[in-house]
């Protein structure tokens, strides 16, 4: 099997660096791999003597990157980062000196059209990180009552035009189901008014809020959140990109709030201006980054 190479860029690759401190010796996981970008500059910086692990539920996507770090010190688990205790231990570590999340979409799964999360894409409209399990956002959106379905898009997708997105949807499907990730942007660009000056496609929020709900993403941070600072050397360090307002209270709040960690960003960082030009994905992302005592 010939395996694609990544077209992913790394966000805030500087600020990640520059945050967690590789050198020579240490020991980091990258617990969302994406396209590698964060665990290659890591695992770079971290011979001789040092190792990256690096994790994803996603096989295809961890695949392209794996290629890509072949020749480093580093090492790919399919899991969840939130299970990291357990990983570490099948790894033969106890502790490590420092952990990153991107808590963004990979650019790879966004090209692949049979993933649905492209807005453009003719394929299924899954959005799973993981097609082996759980259910696809066609099926969700199949067997969802309305009322449950505006409060979701509305709850993770902060989309204040759920209700009519809601009932649109489940009108559409009495007549025909909505199986395509096409469909599904052009009902909902139908619904909601585009933005003067505003480039961000009407559809992004309803279909982020259909993949949190299927991948299960704000438990996997909760639990997560309250798992990994225990995974952490004292001095070690844990880096969180987040993308969406929910993410970032939740790991703000956590941070704050657990004994074991130092705030060391007492506001998120965000990307540079030149960054954002040259990565527009990047624009909405904000850092922090929380210490072991």
């Amino acid at each position: 099997m010939t395996i694609p190479t990544t077209c992913h860029v790394p966000v805030m690759l500087d600020e990640v660096i520059h945050w967690l401190q590789p050198t020579p010796g240490k020991t980091f996981v990258d617990g969302t791999l994406g396209g590698g970008g964060h665990a290659a500059a890591l695992a770079a910086r971290v011979s001789p003597g040092g190792r990256v692990a690096g994790i994803d539920l996603d096989e295809q996507t961890a695949l392209q990157a794996s290629a890509t770090l072949a020749d480093l010190p580093f090492e790919l688990v399919l899991g969840n980062y939130c299970n990291l205790p357990e990983i570490l231990q099948h790894l033969d570590l106890q502790e490590v000196d420092g952990v990153v999340l991107d808590l963004g979409l990979s650019s790879d799964q966004l090209a692949d059209p049979r993933r649905g999360f492209s807005f453009h894409s003719s394929g299924p409209l899954d959005l799973r990180f993981d097609p082996s399990r759980g259910e696809p956002a066609w099926r969700l959106l199949e067997r969802v009552g309305e009322q449950h379905l505006a409060n979701l898009i509305y709850q993770y997708g902060e989309e204040r035009y759920s209700r009519r997105i809601a009932r649109q949807i489940v009108a559409t499907r009495r007549e025909c189901p909505l199986r395509q990730a096409r469909e599904l942007a052009d009902l909902v660009r139908r619904c909601v008014p585009r933005s003067r000056g505003h480039s961000i496609d009407p559809a992004t929020r309803t279909f982020q809020a259909l993949r949190i709900a299927v991948n299960g993403e704000l438990a996997s941070l909760e639990s997560g959140l309250a798992r990994i600072p225990g995974c952490l050397r004292p001095g070690g360090r844990l880096a969180i990109i987040s993308f969406h307002s929910l993410e970032d209270r939740l790991v703000k709040h956590a941070f704050r709030s657990d004994d074991r960690l130092q705030v060391l960003t007492r506001r998120p960082l965000r990307p540079t201006e030149a960054e954002q030009e040259r990565n527009p994905r990047a624009r909405s992302a904000k850092m922090r980054v929380a210490q072991r005592v």
